[in-house]
């Protein structure tokens, strides 16, 4: 390892999933920096969160996004911490002053898988009104669009709870994002999709980013080895597209940018949390080589849904939108 880089730390939330991260990151750095002990290089400060203690009721009733992001903040900025470990759909689009994001690993598949006791399932499979259980609303107004008939329920927890409780019934499916099934090593990660015409991602889903203090020019530098370019203007195309609609846990919107050659396209959706109505735009631009021009085509993009929309995609925004 480099004699200039300190120790430095790595905070992270201490689910299974985020643990494993974590690791990935560790092991990265590691590996660009010849630290023979990852562990004394790099150690990992595990940190409950607030969106971690709240299992009984959906997060946008808690205060939505940044719930599982604050305490890992506050351990930045203290000093305890030079690194924070983050999905990226977690990721509020505005960070703390004196926090940036300095690198986003390469993007794992980003889709949502549909799983049922009996093994995978598709939303056309399920019968007439299935109980799905989910805590996402924008898969909940997705499962509408496509299935009126269904029926939705709070479903949260851990990969293993959410099984155990399709296993025990009512509960006919839920939802779980592929990536973090992969990164488990779970035999699910394999399981096909959800098409995108119907479960359109949410914006950066499956992108593993990480923070610094602004000021810390060495934790920039130990990142820089990391950093997948492709993956970071795809979702800050997709970030700049929240942003626009005011995106939070009370918005049932996604978005999905896939970098192919010199072009950057771009789709994105809102949709009516009971799902009986959706605004769907897609464009593909070229010439987008920076993170800024990125932000600023998810921007337009966004602004454009926004408008077409008109009133009724406001009141959605408003939180008044049934």
């Amino acid at each position: 390892m480099s004699a200039s880089l300190p120790v430095m730390a790595i905070a992270t939330r201490t689910s299974p999933l985020a643990m494993a991260q974590a690791l990935m990151v560790q092991a990265q750095l590691a590996a660009a920096h010849g630290a023979g002990d990852a562990d004394t290089a790099f150690p990992i400060l595990g940190l409950v969160t607030t969106g971690d203690q709240i299992t009984d009721r959906a997060l946008l009733e808690a205060g939505g996004k940044g719930l599982f992001t604050r305490e890992l903040d506050r351990a930045q900025l203290d000093g305890k911490a030079a690194f924070a470990v983050h999905s990226m759909k977690d990721v509020p689009t505005h960070l703390p002053d004196g926090l940036e994001l300095a690198c986003v690993l390469e993007r794992e598949d980003p889709a949502d898988i549909l799983l049922t006791a009996a093994g995978p399932g598709t939303l056309e499979g399920l019968p007439q009104g299935a109980l799905v259980g989910t805590a996402s609303l924008r898969r909940q107004a997705q499962a509408l669009h496509a299935r009126p008939d269904l029926q939705i329920t709070l479903l949260r927890g851990n990969v293993g709870t959410r099984l155990q409780k399709l296993k025990d019934g009512p509960i006919a499916a839920t939802f779980l994002a592929k990536a973090g099934l992969r990164r488990l090593g779970r035999p699910e990660g394999d399981w096909p999709g959800v098409d995108f015409a119907h479960c359109l991602p949410a914006p950066a889903q499956g992108a593993i980013g990480i923070t610094i203090r602004s000021d810390d020019d060495a934790a920039r530098a130990a990142l820089a080895p990391l950093n997948h370019a492709p993956t970071a203007l795809a979702i800050a195309a997709e970030r700049g597209v929240l942003e626009a609609l005011d995106g939070s846990c009370r918005t049932p919107l996604a978005a999905h940018g896939v970098l192919d050659g010199g072009a950057l396209h771009l789709t994105a959706e809102v949709l009516k949390p009971d799902g009986t109505q959706r605004w769907r735009m897609e464009d593909t631009r070229t010439g987008i080589g920076t993170v800024k021009a990125a932000r600023a085509y998810g921007l337009s993009l966004g602004q454009r849904l926004r408008d077409e929309g008109g009133p009724a995609v406001e009141a959605i925004l408003a939180g008044s939108g049934s």
